[in-house]
């Protein structure tokens, strides 16, 4: 576009940018309605981007048809300048035409159609996706998923799970859907899990998706009836590493299970442990990191767990490595995880070994770093139950013996 003022009353607020589809709040100012939704619906906000008045997020947002007709007339005036033609905004997504869509689930024939509609209708915009949670497809979806794993039929299943991704479920959705076919739904996203098919890399990913919201709003109950097959499924995600979405997903779901001490028996039978540390040596981002700490942790509190641990070659290295060089959540973790091995798991080999990984080492320049009080004071812990040993120890006696005072105090 050539260098042309733009009338200020034609740019959103937000996006500062020419408003395509202008809506004005209860607020009294106008904003395009792509961002005020994205505003209001994926950032939390609960105020007026302007004038920061209350704004909620069902708040009635009018189409101004005025204000977008001159901008379309502008545009059309200004198009020799290269600037583009506004189209007319679609109509809104209204709730009877999703709840027709949803009747239409009930004929086979219209199953793969209807689904592709919906998916195609959640892809576009935030505003679509409100009004299907308002219609209850998060349930239908749900459903549909059960129906197809009742029936061994797999046409659908990712369409159906792609929607579920999109509108993301709320949370009172969860606990409703728990509280009348919590089994059901599980056991059809496990089977999901342990089958081959078409994109089984995004089916998979998504699968996992699901469990993690409906997981996240499971009560103890739910937790506690998981089943064997379903954390070996889970576990199966982390081996096959389909996807970064999927694997934070999975992570997720074992973090949440962990607080149960039959479940993370069943991880550590799964081999959960062997796989977390293999997916930790591949150096994955920030937060995956942080998902697999705390799952190793959890692990690490069982005598099965920390036995899996110190039979990886690599485990004790690969924890130490990360302490101060990613964030204060996995220096927590890390060091626990030291703590629980030191402590419960001290072998002669599993102590020398710390030694020849550096890991010692890391715990006394964790001393020194500006890190948390108790954190320290766990490291000083962990340093002064095997002091004896370690003083021996050529490569780090010097450092230990200039943190004497602090260990011993």
């Amino acid at each position: 576009m050539d260098d042309i003022e733009v009338p200020k009353f034609f740019v959103c607020p937000i996006s500062l940018q020419i408003m395509k589809d202008p809506v004005t709040t209860i607020t009294g100012i106008t904003y395009d309605r792509e961002s005020i939704e994205q505003w209001l619906f994926t950032s939390q906000n609960t105020a007026c981007p302007v004038t920061k008045q209350p704004l909620q997020k069902d708040s009635d947002l009018t189409p101004n048809h005025t204000l977008r007709r001159l901008i379309q007339a502008w545009c059309t005036e200004n198009a020799s300048h290269g600037v583009d033609r506004i189209p007319t905004p679609k109509p809104c997504l209204e709730k009877a035409h999703v709840l027709k869509l949803i009747k239409n689930l009930s004929h086979h024939e219209l199953q793969i159609k209807t689904l592709i509609r919906l998916e195609l209708l959640a892809a576009e915009n935030e505003r679509n996706r409100k009004c299907m949670v308002d219609a209850g497809l998060p349930k239908a979806m749900l459903l549909f998923i059960a129906a197809c794993f009742k029936k061994g039929q797999v046409s659908g299943i990712q369409e159906a799970l792609s929607i579920l991704c999109f509108i993301r479920i709320p949370r009172s959705e969860s606990k409703a859907s728990f509280s009348e076919s919590d089994d059901k739904i599980i056991e059809s996203l496990t089977w999901i899990l342990g089958r081959r098919m078409e994109n089984y890399a995004t089916v998979k990913s998504h699968a996992a998706s699901v469990l993690k919201m409906l997981l996240e709003e499971a009560s103890s109950i739910v937790l506690e009836r998981l089943k064997p097959e379903f954390f070996e499924r889970i576990v199966g995600v982390l081996r096959e590493r389909i996807t970064h979405q999927g694997i934070n997903a999975a992570l997720q779901v074992l973090l949440n299970a962990c607080p149960w001490g039959r479940n993370r028996k069943m991880m550590v039978e799964s081999g959960a442990v062997f796989e977390l540390i293999e997916l930790e040596l591949g150096s994955p981002e920030r937060r995956t990191t942080e998902l697999n700490l705390g799952v190793l942790f959890h692990l690490c509190c069982c005598a099965e767990g920390r036995a899996q641990f110190l039979s990886h070659g690599g485990s004790i290295a690969v924890v130490a490595k990360r302490i101060l060089r990613v964030s204060p959540a996995v220096d927590d973790r890390a060091v626990l995880i030291l703590s629980q091995i030191c402590k419960f798991s001290g072998t002669s080999m599993a102590i020398q070994e710390m030694v020849d990984v550096k890991a010692v080492t890391k715990l006394c320049m964790l001393l020194q770093a500006d890190c948390a009080p108790y954190l320290k004071d766990k490291a000083r812990e962990i340093l002064r139950s095997h002091s004896d040993k370690w003083k021996n120890s050529p490569c780090i006696f010097s450092s230990l013996s200039s943190l004497e005072y602090q260990v011993s105090s």
